[in-house]
């Protein structure tokens, strides 16, 4: 079901001092940068091996990581993982009981499609899924 680690997402207060932050520390250069205004977020990636550092800019305070900053500040944000076919996982998830934040899968960055699970029934960490293009 699940294919691997799709990414790690870090909200962070300011994305263009953690986009160099990571260019110093890390010596790695971002393989992709999105804004998505329908989700109040901007995302810089960095490609870790086959996964990926996504970092997140909140595009507003009234935004999901807006309120994620006020309430817990910046670090981990959510665990995003690879599946083939987001459907039938969510149908699976589905009758085992388990809350989806998404009920159907929603277009993501990248060109893939996602959907989250939610934190609650996933030991307090977000999920997002993610099928490739």
């Amino acid at each position: 079901m699940l294919t691997q680690i799709d990414h790690v997402g870090i909200a962070v207060s300011d994305l263009g001092e953690a986009v160099e932050r990571y260019r110093r520390t890390f010596g790695l250069e971002p393989t992709h940068r999105e804004r998505m205004d329908d989700q109040g977020v901007e995302e810089v990636l960095f490609a870790v091996g086959g996964s990926f550092v996504q970092l997140l800019g909140a595009l507003g305070p009234d935004t999901p990581v807006g309120r994620f900053l006020r309430k817990r500040g910046p670090g981990v944000h959510h665990v995003g993982y690879r599946v083939a076919h987001l459907a039938d996982v969510l149908d699976h998830l589905r009758a085992e009981g388990v809350s989806l934040i998404d009920e159907a899968p929603r277009p993501g960055s990248r060109g893939t499609t996602i959907a989250f699970v939610h934190p609650k029934d996933m030991g307090g960490v977000l999920v997002e899924l993610v099928e490739a293009p």
